[in-house]
């Protein structure tokens, strides 16, 4: 089991840095190998990743995760864009807590919309034509809705990057950072911040999960 396999290969104490690649190998090492490895676990005492509005820890969070109204109320709807379009459920749970903490009507300061906080010109091209700015804006606040153009989205996002951490970065920042960055994660802290702490918590619904969803994992210990 992954979580088994990380707690034997690793000091609890340790920063645990990780990625998957193309063909779904998940890689860790307790040290950023290269610019490929994001940050998955902090050190200990080290800040980690939070739901929005909430002071938890990711354990907390995974708990939290199991038992809140407003999530059960989605997850129908999250395997169902999930089995669609070929993107793994936890990674829209962690998508979903980072962005909104489960608030369908979250709305950023940017005009971001929703659960998983979708700008209305980027969704556009998967809703249905003629529909005016601020229609698209109010399906997107509808939970199915929002998830199934969220989930559609990240499955562009990777099938384009082929790696979860640019994907999550373009999802961020936007595609155009990354092609100026090389096709790599940009040099941009809110951009990493953000990236670290969806892969923290994707990770741990990974393990939760018994790491369905990834179906070989390469240890790199110093």
């Amino acid at each position: 089991m992954l979580g088994g396999l990380l707690m034997a290969a690793a000091p609890l104490h340790a920063a645990l840095w990780g990625y998957v690649d193309g063909n779904g190998i998940a890689h860790f090492a307790d040290h950023q190998v290269d610019s490929r490895y994001s940050l998955v676990l902090a050190e200990k005492g080290a800040a980690s990743a939070k739901v929005p509005g909430k002071t938890t820890t990711p354990g907390s969070i995974l708990t939290w995760l199991e038992i809140a109204p407003e999530v059960k109320r989605v997850l129908p709807w999250v395997r169902e864009a999930a089995s669609r379009h070929g993107v793994d459920r936890e990674l829209i749970l962690a998508l979903i807590a980072v962005e909104s903490g489960f608030n369908h009507r979250a709305l950023s300061p940017k005009g971001a919309v929703g659960l998983m906080q979708l700008m209305p010109s980027t969704a556009q091209r998967f809703m249905p034509k003629g529909l005016a700015p601020e229609q698209i804006a109010q399906r997107l606040v509808e939970p199915r809705t929002n998830i199934a153009v969220g989930a559609r989205l990240m499955a562009e996002l990777l099938k384009r990057h082929r790696r979860i951490d640019v994907a999550l970065a373009a999802w961020s920042a936007g595609d155009g950072a990354v092609q100026r960055s090389g096709g790599q994660m940009p040099a941009i802290d809110e951009t990493r911040a953000h990236v670290h702490q969806v892969l923290e918590l994707y990770w741990a619904l990974l393990q939760r999960r018994h790491s369905r969803g990834v179906h070989e994992m390469k240890l790199q210990f110093q």
